[in-house]
Protein backbone atom coordinates (compact mmCIF):
# COMPACT_ATOMS: atom_id res chain seq x y z
CA UNK A 1 0.00 0.00 0.00
CA UNK A 2 1.38 3.40 -1.09
CA UNK A 3 0.94 6.14 1.27
CA UNK A 4 -2.00 7.79 0.59
CA UNK A 5 -1.84 11.86 -1.10
CA UNK A 6 -1.40 13.94 2.02
CA UNK A 7 -4.77 15.84 1.83
CA UNK A 8 -6.03 12.39 2.78
CA UNK A 9 -3.66 11.73 5.59
CA UNK A 10 -3.98 14.72 7.05
CA UNK A 11 -7.97 15.07 6.97
CA UNK A 12 -8.33 11.02 7.89
CA UNK A 13 -5.49 11.74 10.60
CA UNK A 14 -4.99 15.16 11.95
CA UNK A 15 -7.43 15.11 14.34
CA UNK A 16 -6.41 11.87 16.12
CA UNK A 17 -3.12 12.64 15.98
CA UNK A 18 -3.91 16.34 17.77
CA UNK A 19 -5.59 14.27 20.47
CA UNK A 20 -2.94 12.22 21.00
CA UNK A 21 -0.20 14.64 21.51
CA UNK A 22 -2.60 16.38 23.35
CA UNK A 23 -3.00 13.83 26.01
CA UNK A 24 0.83 13.74 26.23
CA UNK A 25 1.48 17.58 26.32
CA UNK A 26 -1.84 18.46 28.46
CA UNK A 27 -1.89 21.43 26.31
CA UNK A 28 -4.16 22.15 22.99
CA UNK A 29 -2.27 24.71 21.38
CA UNK A 30 1.33 22.82 21.74
CA UNK A 31 -0.18 19.97 20.18
CA UNK A 32 -2.01 21.38 17.34
CA UNK A 33 1.55 22.90 16.37
CA UNK A 34 3.13 19.73 16.87
CA UNK A 35 0.77 17.84 15.06
CA UNK A 36 0.89 20.38 12.18
CA UNK A 37 5.01 20.19 12.42
CA UNK A 38 3.73 16.16 12.01
CA UNK A 39 2.44 16.90 8.48
CA UNK A 40 5.29 19.04 7.62
CA UNK A 41 7.75 16.73 8.19
CA UNK A 42 5.92 14.50 6.41
CA UNK A 43 5.62 16.95 3.12
CA UNK A 44 9.40 17.83 3.18
CA UNK A 45 10.11 13.73 3.20
CA UNK A 46 11.54 13.35 -0.54
CA UNK A 47 9.84 10.22 -1.47
CA UNK A 48 6.82 8.61 -0.86
CA UNK A 49 7.01 5.08 1.38
CA UNK A 50 4.44 2.37 1.44
CA UNK A 51 2.69 2.47 4.71
CA UNK A 52 0.13 -0.46 6.16
CA UNK A 53 -0.38 1.63 9.39
CA UNK A 54 -0.40 5.46 8.41
CA UNK A 55 -1.07 6.01 12.04
CA UNK A 56 2.01 4.62 13.43
CA UNK A 57 4.31 6.23 10.78
CA UNK A 58 2.24 9.36 11.87
CA UNK A 59 3.03 9.09 15.38
CA UNK A 60 6.76 7.82 15.10
CA UNK A 61 7.22 11.43 13.03
CA UNK A 62 5.22 13.19 16.62
CA UNK A 63 6.98 11.08 18.72
CA UNK A 64 10.17 12.05 17.78
CA UNK A 65 8.71 15.83 17.43
CA UNK A 66 7.41 15.39 21.02
CA UNK A 67 11.14 14.53 22.46
CA UNK A 68 12.83 17.38 20.67
CA UNK A 69 9.89 20.04 22.04
CA UNK A 70 10.53 18.60 25.82
CA UNK A 71 14.04 18.58 25.45
CA UNK A 72 13.91 22.13 24.29
CA UNK A 73 11.54 22.82 26.98
CA UNK A 74 14.04 21.50 30.04
CA UNK A 75 17.15 23.78 28.35
CA UNK A 76 15.02 26.67 28.19
CA UNK A 77 13.79 25.69 31.58
CA UNK A 78 17.14 25.44 33.16
CA UNK A 79 18.47 28.39 31.20
CA UNK A 80 15.92 30.84 32.77
CA UNK A 81 16.74 29.45 36.29
CA UNK A 82 20.51 30.69 35.85
CA UNK A 83 19.77 33.66 34.65
CA UNK A 84 17.32 34.25 37.50
CA UNK A 85 20.92 33.39 39.85
CA UNK A 86 22.38 36.36 38.15
CA UNK A 87 22.45 40.10 39.61
CA UNK A 88 20.24 41.93 38.35
CA UNK A 89 23.03 44.32 36.85
CA UNK A 90 24.66 41.07 34.82
CA UNK A 91 21.20 39.90 33.27
CA UNK A 92 21.70 40.41 29.57
CA UNK A 93 19.03 42.16 28.17
CA UNK A 94 15.97 40.40 26.47
CA UNK A 95 17.26 40.68 22.93
CA UNK A 96 20.60 38.93 23.80
CA UNK A 97 18.22 35.76 25.62
CA UNK A 98 16.81 35.21 23.28
CA UNK A 99 19.88 34.82 21.34
CA UNK A 100 21.66 33.10 23.16
CA UNK A 101 18.51 30.64 23.93
CA UNK A 102 18.89 29.83 20.34
CA UNK A 103 22.51 29.44 20.24
CA UNK A 104 21.75 27.30 23.17
CA UNK A 105 18.81 24.73 21.02
CA UNK A 106 21.10 24.58 18.22
CA UNK A 107 24.30 23.58 20.27
CA UNK A 108 21.96 20.91 22.07
CA UNK A 109 20.54 19.66 18.54
CA UNK A 110 24.60 19.73 17.15
CA UNK A 111 25.71 17.29 20.08
CA UNK A 112 21.93 14.81 19.61
CA UNK A 113 23.00 14.67 16.36
CA UNK A 114 26.72 13.19 16.75
CA UNK A 115 26.83 9.28 17.61
CA UNK A 116 26.14 8.86 21.64
CA UNK A 117 29.94 7.78 22.02
CA UNK A 118 31.49 10.89 20.37
CA UNK A 119 28.61 13.11 22.48
CA UNK A 120 29.78 11.65 25.72
CA UNK A 121 33.19 11.88 25.27
CA UNK A 122 32.94 15.74 24.26
CA UNK A 123 30.68 15.93 27.04
CA UNK A 124 33.55 14.77 29.39
CA UNK A 125 36.29 16.78 27.93
CA UNK A 126 33.70 19.95 28.01
CA UNK A 127 31.35 19.77 30.93
CA UNK A 128 33.81 17.84 32.90
CA UNK A 129 37.04 19.03 32.26
CA UNK A 130 38.64 15.65 31.92
CA UNK A 131 41.81 15.16 29.70
CA UNK A 132 41.82 13.03 27.00
CA UNK A 133 43.50 10.04 28.66
CA UNK A 134 40.92 10.40 31.60
CA UNK A 135 38.14 10.04 28.92
CA UNK A 136 39.72 7.09 27.35
CA UNK A 137 40.13 5.29 30.99
CA UNK A 138 36.79 5.95 31.58
CA UNK A 139 35.09 4.88 28.13
CA UNK A 140 37.16 2.11 27.36
CA UNK A 141 38.69 2.83 24.65
CA UNK A 142 41.67 3.67 23.02
CA UNK A 143 43.22 7.23 22.99
CA UNK A 144 43.50 7.98 19.55
CA UNK A 145 39.46 6.86 19.46
CA UNK A 146 38.61 9.74 21.82
CA UNK A 147 41.23 11.91 19.38
CA UNK A 148 39.18 11.14 16.54
CA UNK A 149 35.56 11.59 18.69
CA UNK A 150 36.97 15.00 20.04
CA UNK A 151 38.15 15.91 16.22
CA UNK A 152 34.52 14.77 14.93
CA UNK A 153 32.63 16.62 17.74
CA UNK A 154 34.90 19.97 16.89
CA UNK A 155 34.10 19.79 12.89
CA UNK A 156 29.85 19.75 14.08
CA UNK A 157 30.74 22.76 16.54
CA UNK A 158 32.61 24.59 13.92
CA UNK A 159 30.05 24.01 11.28
CA UNK A 160 27.22 25.48 13.60
CA UNK A 161 29.49 28.39 13.94
CA UNK A 162 30.01 29.03 10.37
CA UNK A 163 26.06 28.77 10.06
CA UNK A 164 25.54 31.12 12.52
CA UNK A 165 28.08 33.49 10.78
CA UNK A 166 26.44 32.84 7.81
CA UNK A 167 22.88 33.41 9.08
CA UNK A 168 23.80 36.50 11.17
CA UNK A 169 24.96 38.03 7.89
CA UNK A 170 21.88 37.13 5.63
CA UNK A 171 19.77 38.98 8.03
CA UNK A 172 22.16 41.90 8.45
CA UNK A 173 21.85 42.25 4.56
Amino acid sequence: MHLPPLEDLYRDHQPWLKLWLQRRLGCSHNAADLAQDTFVRLLAKPEQESLNNPRAYLRTIAHGLLVNWFRRKDLERAYLEALAALPEEEAPSPELRYQLLEMLEAVDQMLHQLPTPVRRAFLLAQIEGLKYEEIANQMEIALITVKRYMKQAFVQCLTLELTTVIDQAQEQS
